[in-house]
Formats: structure tokens, sequence, C-alpha cells
């Protein structure tokens, strides 16, 4: 019998590209509030409730009992925090988080996996480590950071449940336009040279992050769900221990177009706990889970290139330049 996965934020960025991955695997529920998914995005094997995970009304919808559940919803990125989104971006993200755990060992589920973020390192030595010390920079960061306690926690006071958290690195992929201004930067880029705009880079572009697949972070995450062995509460990078900088990016998605798009280049609004380089070192989730990165950069950005559509792209980089002092790049 196929086991019964539910995840939140499914029809969203990850969460629709491991539903659709994984829906002959197992049995695959997505409930998704469509804030920044789409329920377009989800293979029509997989089962879609709309809801919000916030509302155990709604994760009841879902089904009474799971053997794993994927959280992948809350608040996803800094600028979300911004303004009058403070608030509400934490009330998102606990609540969401708190409400979703209780569901899924309520609901029998063996385990519970969630996505933290590569951001609680800040500016640490790299190879970023799982055991260096973080101090997250950001709210977004701290709501991860309370995910992870929150986490450990829960497991050391409910065993028969593990809590598995992911430290993602850069992501990129398909199924990103409903995010919007939020999208990874290498999705935006490919937005703007599709439509030969010049994407906008901040300071010199040498800055530079491990920009992983999400077929590789979707690998990652079935590999722990798979995982016959004790997990407890770990924490694992994804990413593929490798880097490029901003400026690669734009040869290599130009190189995809066969185009010659140049970018706008304004100095860095982020002023204070600007991330300026990011590589993981994934030893731990290789060694424990099997884990090797599948997608390599040209590759992946190739196909995200050849799967583009453009009905989908909501904003111009022109659109994001206006915002330019909300935006992390």
């Amino acid at each position: 019998m196929k086991k019964k996965v539910l995840v939140t934020g499914g029809a969203g960025f990850i969460g629709s590209n491991f539903c659709n991955l994984n829906c002959e695997k197992y049995d695959v529920v997505a409930l998704d509030n469509l804030f920044l998914g789409d329920s377009e995005n989800l293979n029509s094997a997989v089962k879609f409730i709309e809801g919000d995970a916030c509302k155990l009304s709604d994760l009841k919808k879902c089904g009474e009992k799971f053997d794993a559940v994927l959280h992948l919803a809350g608040t996803s990125s800094a600028p979300m925090f911004g303004g009058d989104g403070f608030v509400d971006g934490y009330r998102n993200s606990v609540e969401s988080f708190c409400q979703t755990l209780k569901f899924a060992h309520d609901s029998g589920a063996k385990k519970f996996l969630y996505a933290s973020t590569s951001s609680l390192y800040g500016n640490n030595p790299m190879p970023l480590v799982e055991t260096q010390m973080v101090i997250p920079p950001n709210h977004y960061a701290c709501t991860k950071f309370l995910y992870e306690q929150c986490a450990r926690c829960f497991t050391q006071q409910f065993p028969e449940i593990e809590t598995v958290g992911f430290r993602f690195m850069s992501v990129y992929g398909p199924n990103e336009e409903a995010k919007g201004q939020f999208a990874n930067m290498i999705s935006q880029f490919v937005w703007d040279v599709a439509r030969d705009e010049s994407p906008v880079i901040f300071g010199d572009g040498e800055q530079f992050r491990d920009f992983t697949n999400v077929v590789d972070v979707v690998q990652g995450i079935t590999r722990a769900i798979e995982f016959d062995g004790k997990l407890g509460s770990e924490i694992f990078n994804i990413g593929t221990g490798e880097f490029a900088t901003f400026n690669e990016i734009l040869e290599i998605i130009n190189e995809a177009f066969g185009k010659n798009v140049s970018a706008i280049r304004i100095p860095n609004p982020v002023t204070e706990m600007y991330v300026r380089g990011q590589e993981a070192d994934i030893s731990k989730i290789s060694k424990t889970l099997g884990y090797a990165p599948t997608v390599d950069l040209k590759s992946g950005i190739r196909a995200q290139v050849e799967q583009l559509n453009f009905k989908k792209i909501r904003e111009t980089s022109s659109d994001r330049l206006k915002k330019s002092g909300k935006i992390l790049s």
C-alpha cells in the first residue's frame, strides 16, 4: 500500500514539484491557500485541497491518517516581513507550523518534515555546516530557527514522531511564477531575459549562492521519508556543495536563450546583514541519506528556459526595480 503524504503549501514552488514527482510513489494530498501557489502547477493525479494550514478545520479536510506530513506553507522570504507584513508574517509562519505539527502527530504520522533555511547561517564561514552556531539575521530566519527548536522539543516530548528539517540553499526550478517578486533570482533573471529586459543586479554581481535545482531538493526530502533508521529531530543542508556568482548566472541564462542581455546594476539597497556568499557542506545528508546532486546548473537552467510559461509571469524587471529596496537578491 502506498504511503499517504500531506504537503502543506503543496501548490507552491517546492510543494508542487514534490507532489508531481512523487504522485505515483505516494498517495499525495496538497493543501494550499493559493497566496503564493497555483493549483495549475499540480499534476491531475495529485489531490488538491484549497485551504490554510493555520486552520485545523482545513487540515482535517485533507484526511484523518497520514504516514508523513511535509510542511512547506508559511511566510517564505525575508521581504514579506517588511512594513505591514511584520505581524502577519510571524503569525502565518508560526501558527501554520505549530498547527500542522500537532495535526501530523494526531493523524498518526511517523515523520513530520519541514522547510528551514540556509538564511540562518548569515555570513558564517564556508562551507556552511549544520553544526555551526547560527544567529538569525532577519525575521524570516527567526521563524525557521523557531521551527527547528520547536521540532526538537516536540520530538523529545513525543518520540513516536520524527521531525526532520531541511536548510535549503538557493533553490531554483519550474513552477515559481506565482511567487512574483519573491521568486529566486534565477527565475526572475529567466523571465527578464525571455522578454529582452535587463535583470537588476545589486553591486558588482560577484555575490554567489549554492544554486540547487528543486529536483534535488525533492530528492533529499524523499530520501528522508524513505529512510528506515532513526532520524529524530535531525537538521540537514540540501545543496550542491558548489556555487556560482550572479554574473555567471546571467551568462548561463543568456547562453540558454541564445541572447546577450545585459544587467542593470544598482548600489545594494540592503545595507545590513546582506549575505555575500553561500556554499553548503552536504556531507551529513550524503552520508546519512545517500543524497547526491543530480542536476548540474547549466542543465537545470536550460530545462527551466525550455519549460517557461509566459502567461504566468507576473512582473517585469522595471516593476521589481521600483521595489528594489524591499527585495533581497
